[in-house]
């Protein structure tokens, strides 16, 4: 059967370029970084090398560069000890940031860590209200603001910028989730004004299990995990090599090409959106979807009022439609997406996010919509 592959969202397929790179490694490079020894040095400047081309792409400096295991650590680092480093107690996020930054801040206010979490207002779009951040900031004392810099379900865009210059206003601390836009715009974080930047490679063709925290110089947190002194003493545990080394080649290629696959990904998401139009009525879109205001990987489609709507996503699966999604809930029975509920999205409406690679293609779009348009045919209310 033929497999067409639209959930890069949620993972991507390694670069071929990123896994030559990584088998280098490991069939050349064993030693422990941590040796003192020349095995352990060889291996240690790898990984400080990598550092240094991250570094590079984001006009940051090394020091400022911690490797993690992913976007969910990096985002539980600069969260917990962010706050606990200032003595913060008040923290802004929305509804409809993912669990990593949810959960953590809804933990850590039941735990007693912070007094008081704020939701900033977001519409029906999932666009943050900037005016009622302002005003959320100005009626507390120093606050930790957590925002994404693109809603992983919908692709709505915030502007990090913006927000960068209400936090320095008001003496804030932000962290800006940027793992589904890490290697798909520039992040020049001496131009950002944010104190946080995360990384998860596998988002962008690199290796899963791996990731990058940035950490501004002009703020000190501690670590989240102890042990040895890997990472300056910010984390502890021997380092994975392998995919440092697979990181830095991922995100470097992303840098590389960036604006070519800009310009490919954005006309498939564009050509998908007109199709989708003018071949399924009543469809409609969640989310920002205009260039510009949309993460241009991101196509959320909101499809009309169907029999065994719930089944839809299995229905294109075993059709060889690889796609993620979901529905705002309905009942207490049901809890749906977080999201599509934060947006007050219609309960009745089945929701599928489709999201697209440099390795997508038309042609694959064109066999999607010919099963898009099977299911929804078959499934047509009465």
């Amino acid at each position: 059967m033929k497999r067409v592959y639209l959930d890069n969202a949620a993972t991507t397929p390694l670069d071929p370029a990123v896994i030559a790179e990584m088998t280098n490694v490991m069939q050349n490079y064993f030693g422990n970084p941590s040796a003192i020894h020349a095995l352990g040095r060889e291996v240690r400047t790898l990984v400080e090398k990598a550092r240094k081309n991250v570094a590079g792409l984001l006009n940051a400096s090394p020091s400022e560069i911690f490797f993690t295991s992913g976007g969910t650590e990096a985002d539980n680092t600069a969260i917990r000890c962010g706050i606990a480093a200032y003595g913060i107690k008040h923290a802004i996020t929305s509804k409809i940031e993912h669990h990593a930054v949810e959960h953590t801040l809804n933990m850590m206010l039941k735990d007693g860590q912070i007094d008081k979490l704020s939701f900033v207002n977001v519409d029906q779009k999932g666009n943050v209200d900037y005016e009622h951040l302002e005003e959320l900031l100005k009626s507390n004392d120093r606050s930790f603001v957590s925002l994404m810099h693109a809603n992983n379900e919908l692709g709505t865009l915030t502007n990090m910028e913006k927000v960068g210059d209400i936090c320095e206003k008001y003496d804030a601390i932000y962290h800006a989730d940027t793992v589904q836009t890490m290697g798909h715009y520039v992040h020049d974080v001496r131009k950002l004004k944010a104190h946080f930047l995360v990384c998860a490679a596998h988002k962008l063709h690199g290796p899963k299990g791996v990731g990058f925290l940035f950490v501004n110089s002009n703020i000190k947190i501690p670590p989240m995990i102890y042990g040895g002194a890997q990472e300056r003493n910010m984390r502890g545990g021997t380092e994975n090599v392998y995919g440092i080394v697979g990181l830095a080649k991922a995100l470097e290629i992303a840098y590389n090409e960036m604006q070519a696959h800009q310009t490919h990904i954005q006309g498939l998401k564009d050509y998908l959106k007109e199709q989708l139009i003018a071949e399924i009525p009543g469809i409609a879109f969640n989310g920002e979807t205009e260039a510009g205001k949309s993460l241009y990987t991101v196509l959320n489609v909101s499809f009309p009022e169907m029999d065994m709507a719930d089944m839809l996503l299995f229905n294109l699966d075993i059709n060889g439609i690889c796609a993620s999604g979901g529905s705002a809930c309905s009942s207490g029975s049901n809890i749906g997406s977080h999201v599509l509920n934060g947006i007050h999205a219609d309960p009745n409406r089945p929701s599928v996010r489709f999201s697209f690679s440099k390795y997508t293609t038309k042609e694959e779009l064109d066999y999607l919509m010919e099963k898009v348009k099977m299911v929804v045919k078959q499934n047509a209310l009465a």
